[in-house]
């Protein structure tokens, strides 16, 4: 199974590298790629990465995040860029984190018109039509978003119940959380999870 990170210059070092090292963390191990537009993507604090993978080659990754930014709503104005980014819910797994709702939102991925995001972005989701939600983790069939730098723990666990199973989640989660913690921050990742995807956050 292969995940693709979609890291895009001025990238949240956060939403990108948080999720690479979760899903890392998948025994049988998962296929992780940073998907980036130009060989080299520098962050919003100075962190100069190189990618894995173009974006037009996340295409036929089973799963796609996209991660956030301070570029990104200049990324939506890009007809260019926008066009290489053939993503699909119907055979794809696509998630965002903060700002990366923007991108699923004028890629007309965010069918039921709702979406967690972070609170900076969400009046600029707003002018999309997509009302934002006051939760931290959204999910509507093989699409899911999450709002603020640390959720994207639960979108990492999200992609791995998903391709793997809770169990791999479980233990991916329960790998990275804190010591002294781990037990109640499972718990509590796992029940946001299942929340989540019975839909029990929609109305919120």
């Amino acid at each position: 199974m292969h995940v693709a990170i979609l890291t895009f210059e001025g990238f949240n070092e956060l939403d990108s590298l948080i999720a690479l090292g979760i899903l890392n963390r998948v025994t049988p191990k998962l296929r992780v790629s940073l998907a980036t537009p130009t060989p080299q993507v520098t962050s919003m604090n100075g962190v100069t990465l190189h990618g894995h993978i173009t974006l037009e080659e996340a295409a036929s990754a089973d799963a796609v995040l996209v991660g956030s930014g301070i570029q990104t709503r200049n990324i939506i104005q890009d007809e260019a860029m926008l066009a290489r980014l053939q993503l699909d819910r119907s055979r794809q797994l696509i998630a965002a984190q903060c700002s990366g709702a923007l991108i699923l939102a004028r890629l007309g991925l965010l069918q039921d018109g709702v979406a967690c995001t972070d609170l900076t972005t969400a009046p600029w989701l707003q002018e999309l039509g997509v009302r934002p939600l006051q939760t931290p983790l959204h999910v509507n069939g093989s699409v899911a978003t999450a709002g603020g730098c640390l959720a994207s723990a639960y979108l990492a666990g999200w992609l791995i119940s998903r391709l793997a199973g809770e169990p791999a989640a479980e233990a991916a989660l329960h790998y990275m959380a804190p010591v002294g913690e781990k037990e109640s921050y499972v718990a509590h990742a796992l029940q946001v999870l299942r929340q989540a995807d019975a839909g029990q956050h929609a109305v919120a």
